[in-house]
Protein backbone atom coordinates (compact mmCIF):
# COMPACT_ATOMS: atom_id res chain seq x y z
CA UNK A 1 0.00 0.00 0.00
CA UNK A 2 3.26 2.44 0.95
CA UNK A 3 4.29 1.48 -2.80
CA UNK A 4 1.42 3.00 -4.29
CA UNK A 5 0.92 6.00 -2.20
CA UNK A 6 4.27 6.95 -3.26
CA UNK A 7 3.66 6.10 -6.93
CA UNK A 8 0.57 7.78 -7.16
CA UNK A 9 1.92 11.55 -5.14
CA UNK A 10 4.98 11.08 -7.65
CA UNK A 11 2.72 11.50 -10.54
CA UNK A 12 0.37 13.80 -9.00
CA UNK A 13 3.70 16.45 -7.86
CA UNK A 14 4.54 16.26 -11.51
CA UNK A 15 0.92 17.03 -13.46
CA UNK A 16 0.83 19.40 -11.15
CA UNK A 17 4.23 20.60 -11.28
CA UNK A 18 4.95 20.57 -15.07
CA UNK A 19 4.53 23.49 -17.04
CA UNK A 20 3.92 25.84 -14.42
CA UNK A 21 5.39 29.09 -14.08
CA UNK A 22 5.92 28.89 -10.42
CA UNK A 23 7.21 25.23 -9.51
CA UNK A 24 7.98 26.36 -5.93
CA UNK A 25 4.39 27.42 -5.28
CA UNK A 26 2.44 24.47 -7.04
CA UNK A 27 5.02 22.27 -5.45
CA UNK A 28 3.80 23.09 -2.00
CA UNK A 29 0.29 23.24 -2.84
CA UNK A 30 0.40 19.71 -4.23
CA UNK A 31 2.02 18.51 -1.55
CA UNK A 32 0.02 20.36 0.98
CA UNK A 33 -3.04 18.69 -1.02
CA UNK A 34 -1.69 15.24 -0.96
CA UNK A 35 -1.07 15.20 2.19
CA UNK A 36 -4.78 16.23 3.68
CA UNK A 37 -6.30 13.71 1.65
CA UNK A 38 -4.10 10.85 2.27
CA UNK A 39 -4.35 11.86 6.27
CA UNK A 40 -8.18 12.09 5.90
CA UNK A 41 -8.37 8.97 3.82
CA UNK A 42 -5.89 6.83 5.50
CA UNK A 43 -8.46 4.44 7.45
CA UNK A 44 -9.66 4.05 4.29
CA UNK A 45 -6.35 2.67 2.85
CA UNK A 46 -5.79 0.18 5.46
CA UNK A 47 -2.10 1.56 6.44
CA UNK A 48 -0.63 3.46 9.94
CA UNK A 49 -0.87 7.55 9.48
CA UNK A 50 3.19 7.60 10.19
CA UNK A 51 3.88 5.28 7.24
CA UNK A 52 1.29 7.24 4.85
CA UNK A 53 2.66 10.43 5.67
CA UNK A 54 6.14 9.41 5.28
CA UNK A 55 5.60 7.85 1.59
CA UNK A 56 3.80 11.35 0.80
CA UNK A 57 7.11 13.09 1.35
CA UNK A 58 8.99 10.23 -0.29
CA UNK A 59 7.08 10.36 -3.25
CA UNK A 60 7.07 14.23 -3.53
CA UNK A 61 10.65 13.97 -3.69
CA UNK A 62 10.68 11.54 -6.33
CA UNK A 63 8.70 13.41 -8.67
CA UNK A 64 9.87 16.80 -8.01
CA UNK A 65 13.33 14.98 -8.73
CA UNK A 66 12.63 15.22 -12.32
CA UNK A 67 11.51 18.67 -12.60
CA UNK A 68 13.49 21.08 -10.21
CA UNK A 69 17.13 21.74 -10.08
CA UNK A 70 17.50 21.17 -6.63
CA UNK A 71 16.34 18.57 -5.03
CA UNK A 72 17.50 20.26 -1.47
CA UNK A 73 15.33 23.14 -2.03
CA UNK A 74 12.34 20.72 -3.18
CA UNK A 75 12.87 19.05 0.33
CA UNK A 76 12.60 21.90 2.36
CA UNK A 77 9.32 22.80 0.55
CA UNK A 78 8.22 19.61 0.78
CA UNK A 79 8.37 18.60 4.31
CA UNK A 80 7.01 22.64 5.00
CA UNK A 81 3.59 21.52 3.30
CA UNK A 82 3.18 18.38 4.17
CA UNK A 83 3.71 19.09 7.62
CA UNK A 84 1.08 21.66 7.26
CA UNK A 85 -1.27 19.57 5.76
CA UNK A 86 -0.99 17.26 7.78
CA UNK A 87 -1.31 19.39 10.64
CA UNK A 88 -4.16 21.18 8.87
CA UNK A 89 -6.07 17.48 8.43
CA UNK A 90 -5.76 17.43 12.40
CA UNK A 91 -2.64 14.85 13.02
CA UNK A 92 -0.71 15.51 15.89
CA UNK A 93 2.53 18.19 14.93
CA UNK A 94 5.29 16.20 16.03
CA UNK A 95 4.62 12.55 14.86
CA UNK A 96 3.97 14.95 11.56
CA UNK A 97 7.33 16.39 11.37
CA UNK A 98 9.25 13.18 12.50
CA UNK A 99 7.87 11.20 10.06
CA UNK A 100 7.56 13.62 6.89
CA UNK A 101 11.61 13.89 7.63
CA UNK A 102 11.42 10.82 7.59
CA UNK A 103 10.33 10.09 4.42
CA UNK A 104 11.69 12.80 2.51
CA UNK A 105 14.87 11.33 3.02
CA UNK A 106 14.26 8.29 1.93
CA UNK A 107 13.03 9.74 -1.21
CA UNK A 108 16.06 11.86 -1.78
CA UNK A 109 17.92 8.50 -1.82
CA UNK A 110 16.45 6.20 -3.62
CA UNK A 111 16.61 9.49 -6.32
CA UNK A 112 20.35 9.99 -5.65
CA UNK A 113 20.15 13.32 -4.42
CA UNK A 114 22.67 14.32 -1.62
CA UNK A 115 21.54 13.18 1.93
CA UNK A 116 23.26 15.55 4.17
CA UNK A 117 21.75 18.57 2.13
CA UNK A 118 18.22 16.90 2.24
CA UNK A 119 18.58 16.16 5.97
CA UNK A 120 19.34 19.48 7.14
CA UNK A 121 17.05 21.31 4.68
CA UNK A 122 14.34 18.59 5.95
CA UNK A 123 14.46 19.56 9.51
CA UNK A 124 14.73 23.79 8.63
CA UNK A 125 11.46 23.15 6.59
CA UNK A 126 10.10 21.02 9.33
CA UNK A 127 10.81 22.92 12.33
CA UNK A 128 9.32 26.02 10.13
CA UNK A 129 6.17 24.64 9.48
CA UNK A 130 5.50 23.43 13.18
CA UNK A 131 6.09 26.44 14.23
CA UNK A 132 3.24 28.15 12.31
CA UNK A 133 1.26 26.06 14.39
CA UNK A 134 2.24 26.76 17.88
CA UNK A 135 4.88 24.00 18.00
CA UNK A 136 7.65 23.96 20.51
CA UNK A 137 11.14 24.59 18.46
CA UNK A 138 12.93 22.48 20.54
CA UNK A 139 10.46 19.79 20.26
CA UNK A 140 10.41 20.15 16.28
CA UNK A 141 14.34 20.26 16.25
CA UNK A 142 14.10 16.89 17.98
CA UNK A 143 11.27 15.25 16.06
CA UNK A 144 12.27 15.90 12.68
CA UNK A 145 15.92 15.08 13.38
CA UNK A 146 15.22 11.45 15.04
CA UNK A 147 13.09 11.33 11.59
CA UNK A 148 16.22 11.96 9.90
CA UNK A 149 18.32 9.79 11.41
CA UNK A 150 15.95 7.12 11.26
CA UNK A 151 15.82 7.55 7.42
CA UNK A 152 19.14 7.35 6.98
CA UNK A 153 20.50 4.67 9.16
CA UNK A 154 17.62 2.54 7.31
CA UNK A 155 19.94 3.43 4.10
CA UNK A 156 23.13 2.43 5.36
CA UNK A 157 25.87 3.60 8.15
CA UNK A 158 27.94 5.93 5.97
CA UNK A 159 24.14 7.72 5.36
CA UNK A 160 23.80 7.92 8.97
CA UNK A 161 27.16 8.66 9.61
CA UNK A 162 26.98 11.70 6.92
CA UNK A 163 23.83 13.47 8.06
CA UNK A 164 24.59 13.25 11.65
CA UNK A 165 27.60 14.99 11.05
CA UNK A 166 25.61 17.45 8.33
CA UNK A 167 22.90 18.18 10.98
CA UNK A 168 25.50 19.16 13.98
CA UNK A 169 27.64 21.20 11.64
CA UNK A 170 24.21 23.01 10.28
CA UNK A 171 24.46 26.74 11.78
CA UNK A 172 20.77 26.52 11.03
CA UNK A 173 20.00 24.31 13.88
CA UNK A 174 20.31 24.69 17.55
CA UNK A 175 23.41 22.43 18.37
CA UNK A 176 22.41 21.63 21.47
CA UNK A 177 19.27 20.11 20.68
CA UNK A 178 20.52 18.40 17.77
CA UNK A 179 23.19 16.54 20.11
CA UNK A 180 20.33 15.51 22.24
CA UNK A 181 18.07 14.53 19.29
CA UNK A 182 21.11 12.05 17.99
CA UNK A 183 21.81 11.02 21.76
CA UNK A 184 18.24 9.69 22.13
CA UNK A 185 17.33 8.92 18.23
CA UNK A 186 18.88 5.74 19.00
CA UNK A 187 16.45 4.56 21.66
CA UNK A 188 13.19 5.65 19.79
Amino acid sequence: MIDRIINEVKDAIVAAVEGTDNIITALRNAVKNQTTGVVKDVGDIGTAIEDAISGVAEGAVKGASTIVASTTEAVKNIVHSAVEGASEAGMDILTAVRNVARGAVSGTAKVGGDLALASVAAVEGAVEAAGKFGADASESVKSAVIGVIHAADDIGSEAGVAVRKALMNAASLPRDVVEKAIGGSAKK
